[in-house]
């Protein structure tokens, strides 16, 4: 039986394959405020900015690639199983081929309606206000924004509990409630940290090895690393 590797993924993993990151130094997504563009109220003082605002995300990612640091997850399912957490709203784990993939903030090439009891589904396209579902309701980015739940929080938190390896990649793990999930992984578990700018030390936390570089460069040294066990 397979020893469990949970990867805990965010937005500096995607960075390497040309995506920009929403959040940039002074807090603004792309020059707005991200009240403006990422939560409910935002969404209904003006519907049409936070559209065209993840119309934009959407169309940037249909046009780059998983990297390497995408494809050494993948290729460490040969030694061990694999489960993504990402903080990510992107597809690149699964184009990569990743077989279990957790999104905890929604997917970029989904929709769902804003009508209760709405179901996400692949959208690909823009979303445009007037686009509506079958009862007449107006659809949204399937991203979840702020002050709303995160639904996907419960079995993130349940999987990180049973990680026999943790590796955390291109995230500050200052965000919660993501960030709060290293604290599940059970005490002995090896972490791997792979972050060129690493917000964490050794002293944080036991069994901690930090690799003070890119996802492109630290990932595949972990594979090889675990490929090896």
């Amino acid at each position: 039986m397979k020893k469990r590797v949970i990867a805990l993924t965010g937005a500096g993993i995607s960075a390497e394959s040309g995506l920009k990151t929403f959040r940039d130094a002074n807090g603004l997504w792309e020059g707005h405020d991200v009240m403006e563009v990422a939560s409910p109220s935002g969404f209904a003082r003006n519907p049409e900015l936070v559209l065209d605002f993840y119309n934009q995300r959407r169309r940037q990612l249909l046009q780059v690639q998983p990297n390497a640091a995408h494809k050494a997850l993948v290729a460490l399912e040969e030694y061990y199983e694999v489960h993504i957490i990402t903080q990510n709203v992107d597809d690149l784990h699964e184009r990569a081929g990743s077989s279990n993939v957790l999104h905890l903030h929604g997917e970029l090439l989904k929709a769902r309606s804003t009508g209760p009891g709405s179901e996400p589904f692949h959208w690909a396209k823009d979303i445009c206000w007037g686009d509506r579902c079958e009862r007449g309701h107006q659809l949204r980015p399937h991203i979840v924004w702020f002050g709303e739940e995160v639904p996907q929080m419960p079995e993130a938190a349940r999987l990180t509990s049973e990680a026999d390896i943790l590796i955390i990649v291109g995230t500050s793990m200052q965000v919660y409630p993501a960030a709060g999930l290293v604290h599940y992984a059970p005490d002995d578990t090896p972490i791997y940290f792979v972050d060129p700018k690493p917000s964490v030390s050794e002293r944080d936390f036991r069994n901690l090895e930090i690799y003070a570089e890119s996802a492109v460069s630290g990932v595949p040294k972990i594979l090889d690393a675990l490929a090896d066990r």
